[in-house]
This record gives structure tokens, sequence and C-alpha cells, in this order.
């Protein structure tokens, strides 16, 4: 249902989920301040990290240090682990106490199930897995007849399977909400010994037949990195040509002191596990150097790696989109030149 002029304008400020698992906070609450901060300036508002869990006080001081300037804490027992109907409640409950303009979640496993749930509980949308957000004009451009709004949460997401972009709003609804994945924006440089004002608040939690019970947790512990922690990657597409051809990338990542990642055809064909898979559908990886060996460079995987400082890109299609976004190109078989370029570097480092 449509606000009024007069309800949209109680709604103030820059919301952030906060997420924290076991007592730790997710690098993508990090990020999210640091876009918050940047959101907020054009509105002379204030950025505030929602922090939902139990015993969670003592993370407070972090949120502050990346951007908070205040922190509403939900602390409960019945929010010890994450559950869809305790977490939504608290959210949800928080929104309409406080009145956010714009609600920042990340696009995690958590928060593309919290994120949607609270939306609907609070009557706005929510665009998801957005790449870009920047305040502005809606619509972009003036139309005869038609209200422009100012000061406008502009949300852009890839759309059509990653084929076109998409700036989407929320011009008649509060607050506006968006998802983000994991890796897209960038964290601001901590400020040792920031502090942010704090209010603790309780909205009462009554377990009811949405409550689920959590009868076990069960930790694996994986055997593969995090790609998105990586400053050197090497990365593989279907033209490798087999999953045992991907040693010769793995040969080259260990002399670089990199690791291995690679395409959605890759994950697909069942070469690498989904864990390692760069794109849109994928992680967003911003390394110093990024290789894109016998990738064609198709718009979905691009998505997850453009903002890389280098992009290196070796392919035996002179025509191969890759070269489009690649900071340097080689045509030619991978299979000769990737081992030559390993044994170079390995000379290289030994002398010196």
């Amino acid at each position: 249902m449509k606000m009024t002029e007069e309800q949209i304008a109680q709604y103030k400020g820059v919301f952030v989920f906060a997420q924290q698992v076991d007592n730790q906070v997710s690098g993508i609450a990090y990020e999210l301040l640091g876009k918050a901060k940047e959101l907020a300036q054009p509105l002379n508002a204030q950025v505030t990290a929602v922090l939902i869990g139990s015993g969670v006080a003592d993370l407070v001081d972090s949120l502050a240090q990346y951007g908070a300037d205040r922190v509403i804490v939900v602390d409960d027992p019945e929010l010890k682990e994450y559950r869809t109907e305790p977490y939504a409640h608290a959210l949800s409950s928080v929104i309409n106490e406080y009145k956010p303009e714009i609600v920042l979640v990340g696009a995690t496993a958590i928060g593309r199930d919290l994120g949607p749930t609270v939306s609907a509980r609070v009557a706005t949308g929510l665009t998801a897995d957005c790449t870009v957000l920047e305040i502005g004009d809606f619509p972009l451009v003036a139309i005869p007849g038609q209200e422009q709004k100012h000061n406008q949460l502009l949300m852009t997401r890839p759309a059509f399977g990653g084929n076109t972009i998409a700036t989407i709003a929320c011009p008649d609804n509060r607050p506006q909400m968006a998802t983000v994945r994991p890796g897209v924006m960038q964290k601001i440089e901590p400020v040792a010994g920031a502090k942010a004002e704090v209010i603790n608040y309780n909205p009462g939690f009554t377990p009811n037949n949405r409550y689920v019970t959590i009868k076990e947790v069960v930790k694996a512990v994986g055997d593969t990195v995090d790609i998105m922690d990586a400053k050197i990657l090497v990365s593989g597409g279907r033209g490798v040509g087999s999953p045992e051809n991907f040693k010769i990338l793995e040969d080259l990542a260990k002399v670089l002191g990199g690791e291995v990642s690679c395409s959605r055809a890759v994950v697909d064909s069942g070469w690498k596990p989904k864990d390692l898979q760069v794109g849109q559908t994928g992680k967003t990886v911003r390394p110093h150097v990024y290789f894109a060996i016998g990738i064609s460079g198709a718009i979905q995987h691009v998505a997850g790696m453009e903002e890389s400082d280098i992009i290196i890109a070796i392919n035996k299609d002179e025509d191969a989109p890759i070269f489009d976004v690649a900071d340097y190109g080689i045509v030619g078989d991978l299979n000769k030149i990737v081992p030559q370029l390993t044994e170079a570097l390995k000379k290289a480092i030994a002398e010196k």
C-alpha cells in the first residue's frame, strides 16, 4: 500500500543488518557499513547497525570502528542461533520502532532468507543482489507530467540472467531495502577507538508454531580456501579442457602464492566445487591480480571479477569478450603458455 508523503517523511537514517555468526561479525557487515556511510552523506543521515544475537554486546565497538554512529542491540537467548522467525521478528520490530529510510542486508545464506521475510512484514519492497547503490532522482530522467522524486535509493542489479542491468527504486514506500552480495562493497579503514551510541532494544520473544527447533549443529571443516580473501587468483574456465588440466593452473598459483578459482561452466561440469566459482551466481572477488585462463568472458563471470586491480587473460580465441576487460591479453594455447609462464616466474623468483 502506497504511503503518504507525511508517512514517508517519518523515516530517517541508513540501517545495516550487522550479521554475526557464533558471536563473530561477518565481513559483509563491515562492507555494508562502508556503503551506508557513503549513502548517508547526501541525506545528512545517521548510520545505524542492527546487531541481533545472544551475548553480543562486546561486538559493538568493532561496528563503531567500521562506521556505525549508533548500534541497536537486540540480545535474547532465543537469538543464539539464526532462525527465521525470531530474527525476522527482531529486525522488523526494530524497523517499525525506529523507522529507517534505508535498510541494507548482506546477500548471504542468512540475509537471503531474512531480507525478503522482513520486507514482507514491514510492507515494503526489496531489491536483491545489488551491485551498485547510490542516492539520486527517480525516474532517472524527468518525464513530463510525472513527479521526479529526489534523494531516492537507486538500486542497480543484473537482470535477465545478467544480460542487462536494471536500476530499481522504491519511491512510494519505506524503508527502501536491498540485499548486497559479499565482496561488492568496500569497508572503510577502521577508526581505532571509535565509539557508537548504543540502544538496547528487545521486542519480546514468544515461541510459536513458526519457531523451528535446532536439534544439532554440525560444523563441517572444508578444505577449500575463501577466494574472496586471495590477493592473486588463477581462474580457469571450460577452455582448460579437463579437471586434470587444472594442475597447470595450480602450479602457477603456487609459484605466485595465489589461489585457484573457476567459472560457472567448470562447476557445472563437476570439475571444481561451488566455493571456488567467480561470477554473478558465484563469488565477487577483488584480487590484486586475476588470471582468466580459458574463460570466454561472459557478462555473468565478468560481474564477479571486473573490480580486480590487474586482469590477465589467456585464451586461444582472439575475439573472446574477456579481452575487452583485460589489462593484458595473450592469444594462444594455454597448455603451452601457462607452463612457460610458471617456469619463467620460478626462474625470476629464484634469481631475486
